[in-house]
């Protein structure tokens, strides 16, 4: 019989696949050391169903591959520290903490009597240094090869940790399978990125106010959770992918960030106010958009959330848990 563990899996993507798991009545671990995430009623509405099991312990233990099951027969490795602030103001931690998370992940995953699926979460931040230094494709294929941005740049920790995290998965001998997603956004996504700011600072300002909105220009793919999720589950269900690459991601859904911000406003009523563009974020790609190609044969599936109905189903959910009760989200 198949089991998950889903490490890293109370924050957002894995929660939502641990949810989807669960739902088909598979059982699923979910462990996490809540340094991030939250035991919120999204998470213990999975709890509480039988096939489900929530484990608290943390990735950084080097004792944790011999402590846990060893008859998983998928792994997703989703743990790391994450975000622009906590890569800026900890670059170094972010570098040897992440490294030590992958390898104690694949290590545990070695131990399994009969494993299937070792998945890993890298990050679209593998291209930067690409589009830096190289003529890049955009929409962007997984076979372009990888240049680093300026190693003495904070910013760089992260996609270096990552990027070091795919080449131990090459080097392990085991079966995985690598997953680059692209601005998966919705419920429960945390408070620190672009849309939920954004509506959160939209539902604050008084009429007529103005918007400020940083980048305007700069373009992104965005894709719904729930396409997302779908694209992960039936990546472990075909040999293909096995030793593959993959985008996650939706480039017909790419747009820029102003006219993201109008999208916003629309969907919230605040059409009374008036975006107001700030400064480029520095280090912030211009363009980044992932060719599907690979993905879309692999899985047979293609995204089916559009931008404004994904818009308005997150922004109904952030109004229900989060802003309307001061609820707490992960961040």
């Amino acid at each position: 019989m198949s089991k998950t563990l889903i490490i890293g899996g109370a924050g957002f993507i894995g929660a939502h696949l641990a949810k989807l798991i669960a739902k088909e009545g598979e059982p699923v671990d979910i462990l996490d050391n809540f340094s991030r995430a939250i035991r919120d009623p999204f998470l213990r509405e999975i709890e509480a169903k039988s096939c489900a099991r929530v484990i608290d312990a943390d990735m950084l233990d080097p004792k944790i591959p011999s402590l846990l099951d060893c008859n998983y027969t998928t792994i997703y490795q989703f743990a790391a520290i994450i975000g622009v602030r906590h890569v800026m103001e900890r670059p170094y931690e972010v570098l040897q903490k992440n490294v030590v998370i992958q390898a104690n992940a694949i290590e545990l995953a070695k131990r399994q009597k009969a494993l299937d699926h070792f998945f890993f979460t890298s990050t679209s931040e593998v291209y930067a240094g690409s589009l830096t230094h190289m003529s890049l494709p955009v929409p962007t294929p997984e076979n372009v090869p990888l240049t680093l941005t300026d190693i003495s740049h904070p910013r760089t920790s992260y996609m270096l940790s990552k990027i070091y995290g795919e080449a131990m998965c090459q080097q392990s001998s085991l079966p995985f399978t690598i997953l680059r997603p692209h601005n998966i956004y919705g419920p429960r996504m945390g408070l620190v990125h672009v849309l939920p700011e954004l509506i959160k600072k939209a539902l604050a300002l008084p009429k007529n106010g103005n918007l400020d909105v940083a980048s305007v220009e700069h373009r992104r793919a965005f894709c719904f959770i729930d396409d997302a999720i779908e694209m992960m589950r039936l990546l472990g269900y075909t040999i293909k992918a096995v030793g593959g690459t993959f985008n996650i991601g939706n480039k017909e859904q790419e747009i820029t960030i102003g006219d993201f911000a109008d999208i916003i406003l629309r969907k919230i009523g605040r059409t009374d106010l008036r975006v107001v563009p700030l400064k480029e974020t520095p280090g912030s790609p211009v363009r980044r958009c992932p060719d599907m190609v690979q993905t879309y044969a692999a899985t047979g599936y293609r995204p089916v959330i559009d931008l404004e109905e994904g818009i308005l189903r997150t922004y109904k959910w952030y109004v229900e848990n989060v802003f309307s009760d001061e609820g707490a989200s992960s961040i």
